[in-house]
């Protein structure tokens, strides 16, 4: 069995039926990443991707933020004698760092961040991961890195292309300037932004959870394959899934339970 994440890093919690709740837990750093962190992120994502009757997953922070970025001790960590080669694939398609914001978009089901105070640098590119973003309009986000004379390399160039104008992510990421909660929704960074974000995630988990687990997960697995595959092998992949759903258990539990104007009640994989 995989173990749990280190709880004074990352705490996972499975709080209501099939929704987990992954918390940042280092609130008295603003949640910043140092290397005990990173591997904690990577220790949930291993909890989860293997957690039978998973539906959806909320990903916070502790206390004042969301994630500050980059702890001063990874600079330390980075260029010390023992320093990770970080073109080396540890984790699939990527290094350790990577795979802090892509195993988000790994996971099979659905992740909302709910994204509070600051989400600077790294923390941002871990938001970028999840598949939507609430955030509140006082919230602080930054493309961080080109303060620190570095560039973002935990995903963001293959993230937030389909989401942020080109021209709007190359003047951020160029700047590193901050902008505000209200702004990143305007911008492409947020989905919606709610004064309340972990609320309103979780609201919108509910309603996922709602839904038959094969569908989520199928569509989830398309969305996937829409930033690689082409045009054709697409449409193919559409049908090939929507053909392995139609009569299935959980498909025609959808159909009853409307007709019959109850809860559905789906069986989880």
């Amino acid at each position: 069995m995989t173990p749990a994440p280190p709880a004074d890093r990352v705490t996972l919690a499975f709080e209501e039926p099939g929704i987990a709740i992954v918390r940042l837990s280092r609130p008295d750093r603003l949640n910043a990443l140092d290397p005990a962190m990173f591997a904690a992120i990577s220790d949930a994502g291993h909890v989860l991707a293997r957690h039978s009757g998973l539906r959806c997953v909320v990903l916070a922070g502790e206390g004042r933020a969301f994630c500050a970025g980059l702890d001063l001790a990874m600079f330390e960590a980075l260029t010390g004698a023992d320093a990770p080669r970080l073109a080396e694939r540890t984790h699939g398609n990527a290094n350790l760092y990577q795979q802090a914001a892509l195993l988000w978009r790994k996971l099979p089901v659905p992740v909302i961040a709910a994204i509070h105070g600051a989400c600077l640098g790294g923390g941002l590119q871990i938001a970028a991961g999840a598949d939507i973003r609430i955030v509140a309009p006082d919230a602080r986000l930054a493309v961080a890195e080109a303060g620190w004379g570095l560039v973002p390399d935990m995903g963001h160039f293959a993230l937030w292309r389909a989401l942020v104008r080109e021209d709007v992510l190359r003047e951020l990421t160029f700047t590193a300037r901050e902008f505000t909660g209200e702004e990143a929704l305007v911008l492409g960074f947020a989905t919606h932004v709610d004064a309340d974000p972990l609320a309103r995630a979780l609201a919108i988990a509910r309603t996922i959870a709602g839904q038959s687990p094969d569908a989520v997960r199928a569509a989830k697995a398309l969305f996937a394959r829409a930033g690689e595959a082409g045009g054709d092998a697409l449409l193919l992949e559409e049908s090939l899934a929507q053909q392995a759903l139609l009569g299935s258990r959980n498909q025609a539990e959808a159909v009853r339970a409307r007709m019959e104007r109850r809860e559905p009640r789906f069986l989880d994989r």
